[in-house]
């Protein structure tokens, strides 16, 4: 995914208001009235939030006579979920690596404290 892309995507999300219209067009499309309903701001403003998700390509709208139907589109999450997958498993990794080193230290630590109690 494009650094510039996901950037987009992942700021269009930062706001509790646009997530919770995400998390309402999961469920199927919506009219821009519907989606405004349980948000106590004006039709403009939740204009405003619906073209930033239209922009970061989370959304689509439409129209069909005075209805302004949106829908989900998914493929921009799915690939903020791909790249969390992938950050995730480099950092498991890495903190598998670190698990290790530590068991490792542990051991050699515990080893030499033997030795010197024997002594």
């Amino acid at each position: 995914m494009n650094a510039d892309v996901l950037s987009a995507t992942l700021a269009a999300l930062a706001d509790p208001t646009r997530r919770a219209i995400v998390a309402r067009l999961a469920s199927g499309e919506r009219s821009v009235s519907e989606l405004a309903k349980p948000f106590d701001m004006s039709l403009p403003a939740i204009s405003k939030h619906l073209g930033v998700l239209e922009r970061a390509g989370l959304i689509v709208r439409g129209r069909e006579a005075q209805r302004r139907p949106c829908r989900l589109e998914t493929a921009p999450l799915r690939e903020i979920a791909e790249w969390a997958e992938r950050t995730c498993a480099v950092w498991d990794g890495r903190l598998d690596r670190l698990d290790r080193y530590l068991k490792d230290l542990q051991t050699k630590e515990t080893k030499h404290a033997q030795k010197r109690s024997t002594k």
